[in-house]
């Protein structure tokens, strides 16, 4: 290697072809990646995921998904020798560094592993741990998981960097949907909006806390009507509990909401709110704010770095009925100028910039 050609192997959850946060923070990070002179080849390794329909990026091969776990493992080592040389692998996810750190090892590459959430927060297995101290690099989404990660991890602080989530351009302001308008029937409502999956392992999301906070809010502000994008298996128990605070119909239940949909549903709404417990960092508080709506968050996790400590919109405590209600009420009747601010802050540029000088650092 003379430090421009470089080969990366990245182990990932998923990526292109892929759903959710952490697939497209993986998208964001491997495009940055291609895009930075000095690699000259990128193979990706996903476990999940369908064949991507999207062009790749330049330089990148992504192989097809591996599926369960033990499948992925004989794959990864198996495709070692059909990729040639490694000089750095990418683990992105901390639950991978079982099969990431040995690969590294065998391939004599230097170790990548990015964190994101929970999943690192707590003291893990012995096996976990050591794979961990493998890494030559570490990067977390925000101070929050980074000090959390560090409680236990063992590894030298100056390892461990923070490179945060990216805001593609597609999220901005605009006029509100007619169609989604009369979808949801919210024709002269000031539109509460919250964008996460419904999932009964992610109450820390905190639409239930919003779910009881609304007759404080309704009090005040009655045109008010609460939008809750997404589904999954905790949607029941949500319903449920409009019913018992008597506001099923102030809340509108979207379901799932396809990605080509997603910005207006941003647009259609006024304030967006997700007091959170558990927050790696919060891209929908950036997509949020970047179409135009203020933003609650909670100030006991990775919400804090993705509102720049509150300049980006309010940080309350999440566990505060009364404090959430009140960000409520004021929130929806200012007028959100916080747009331009998010964009420059988390640009796809930026986030470039800050890739290329980690690889450097790592190999």
């Amino acid at each position: 290697m003379n430090g421009t050609d470089i080969h990366v192997s990245a182990l990932v959850t998923d990526a292109f072809g892929g759903f959710g946060g952490i697939a497209q923070y993986n998208r964001d990070f491997l495009t940055a990646l291609a895009q930075t002179n000095c690699v000259e080849r990128i193979t990706v390794l996903p476990r999940l995921g369908d064949i991507p329909i999207e062009t790749l990026p330049t330089k990148l091969r992504q192989h097809p998904a591996a599926g369960n776990k033990l499948a992925y493992a004989l794959n990864a080592f198996a495709a070692l020798g059909p990729i040639g040389r490694v000089d750095t692998i990418f683990c992105g996810h901390i639950h991978m560094m079982p099969i990431a750190a040995p690969l590294a090892r065998l391939s004599g590459a230097s170790l990548w592993l990015q964190i994101h959430g929970i999943e690192a927060w707590e003291r893990p297995s012995r096996l976990l741990q050591w794979s961990v101290r493998q890494a030559n690099l570490v990067t977390a989404v925000s101070r929050h998981t980074r000090r959390r990660f560090l409680s236990w991890a063992g590894i030298a602080p100056e390892k461990v960097k923070v490179l945060p989530n990216t805001i593609h351009e597609k999220f901005s302001s605009g006029p509100k949907s007619a169609n989604l308008l009369d979808r949801y029937d919210l024709h002269g409502s000031k539109v509460l909006l919250t964008v996460s999956r419904l999932a009964a392992s992610e109450r820390y999301k905190g639409h239930d806390r919003v779910i009881e906070a609304l007759p404080l809010v309704l009090a005040v502000c009655p045109q008010m009507r609460y939008l809750i994008a997404g589904d999954g298996d905790d949607r029941p128990r949500l319903e449920e509990l409009t019913k018992r605070h008597g506001v099923t119909d102030k809340v509108v239940f979207a379901g799932h909401v396809p990605e080509d949909e997603l910005v207006d549903h941003f647009r259609l709404a006024d304030v967006f709110v997700m007091p959170s417990l558990g927050e790696g960092f919060g891209i929908v508080f950036l997509q949020a704010a970047a179409c135009g709506l203020n933003v609650i968050a909670g100030n006991l996790d990775g919400s804090v770095d993705a509102l720049a400590d509150g300049r980006l919109g309010r940080l309350i405590d999440p566990l505060d009925e009364d404090a959430l209600a009140e960000a409520i009420i004021i929130a929806l009747s200012e007028k959100n100028l916080q747009s331009a601010e998010v964009v420059d802050r988390f640009s796809p540029g930026r986030f470039g910039l800050e890739v290329k000088g980690l690889l450097r650092h790592v190999v």
